[in-house]
């Protein structure tokens, strides 16, 4: 069957992020490989828990069944497990009815280097070391974070919230501000505000899901009665005068940004607690250390990561 990645937003995702691997990964790390395998055997037919990663992938797959023609997006699992110790994992896909059909299973190696065999334009994933990996070789990776997030909301909508430098954008901004301190930052960011920042790991993200926005205005063209389901959101620490260098950045690439918040150095937790994203990125440990039940990726790469 001819597959157009090129025409879908791919992502993938290990089945760490996709489910809660908690009591796998504690038998396979206290007891070794044989009795993880004796285990995954035994419960084969008793269904994993929802992962951190779950709300944001299966309503992200509800757009192929609006776009029944298009299909435009694609999930994949790519997982440490062996295809034996897999087996448990796909059942537990079917059980939830997530159309994930696609899977490599790599017997206990990493699977980022087969992340542009799929076109992916982001690979979820709770291992630490297989996210830096990825990141360090320029893919879009990031690592879920704990969260006791119930996916409880009504309906289909996907809200999707972004950090910008680092994450969206490059780092080049963040530089300035940690070596050379606030003044010299706000100093640069209006000298530079109408020189746009370049790409950052999460930019082909952020615009396959901008470009699944333009596809949901298209429908609503056609059917006034049509309900979004995608919702974007962008949650800085950057506050005037540093906002016109973001927006004009943004406007550069054409895409476009529901909701952005300024915060100037007020807590994000404090928009993100009101917001309930069902995805928040960040690259800075210290957003992201105070939320509380809210699914977040750490972007492990750029400056704040490295000092």
């Amino acid at each position: 069957m001819h597959y157009p990645i090129d025409k879908k937003l791919v992502v993938a995702v290990a089945s760490s992020a996709l489910f809660d691997l908690s009591e796998s990964h504690r038998i396979y790390i206290e007891q070794g490989v044989d009795r993880y395998r004796e285990y995954q055997e035994k419960n084969i037919d008793k269904t994993l828990c929802k992962g951190v990663a779950f709300p944001f992938i299966k309503r992200l797959l509800n757009l192929n069944e609006v776009f029944v023609e298009e299909q435009p997006v694609e999930v994949v699992l790519l997982s440490r497990n062996s295809p034996e110790t897999g087996l448990r994992v796909f059942r537990s896909i079917q059980h939830y009815g997530l159309n994930i059909t696609r899977a490599g299973f790599f017997s206990g190696s990493s699977p980022y280097s087969y992340l542009p065999a799929f076109n992916a334009s982001l690979f979820l994933s709770a291992d630490e070391a297989d996210v830096l990996a990825a990141c360090s070789s320029g893919y879009a990776a990031g690592r879920v974070l704990d969260s006791k997030m119930e996916d409880g909301d009504a309906g289909d909508e996907l809200r999707i919230a972004f950090d910008f430098d680092g994450v969206i954008a490059c780092d080049e901004a963040e530089k300035v501000y940690q070596e050379e301190g606030m003044e010299a930052f706000h100093i640069s960011e209006s000298t530079n505000a109408d020189k746009p920042l370049r790409p950052g790991l999460l930019a082909s993200l952020f615009a396959g899901i901008a470009a699944l926005q333009q596809m949901e205005s298209e429908r609503i063209t056609q059917d006034a009665r049509y309900k979004r389901i995608l919702k974007t959101y962008i949650v800085t620490a950057r506050n005037a005068p540093a906002h016109e260098r973001l927006i004009n950045t943004l406007k550069s690439w054409g895409v476009d940004v529901d909701v952005a918040f300024f915060l100037g150095g007020i807590e994000k937790s404090r928009v993100l607690d009101f917001m309930h994203p069902h995805i928040f990125f960040d690259d800075q440990m210290g957003h992201l250390s105070s939320l509380r039940n809210i699914p977040a990726v750490h972007i492990p790469i750029g400056i704040v990561n490295t000092k």
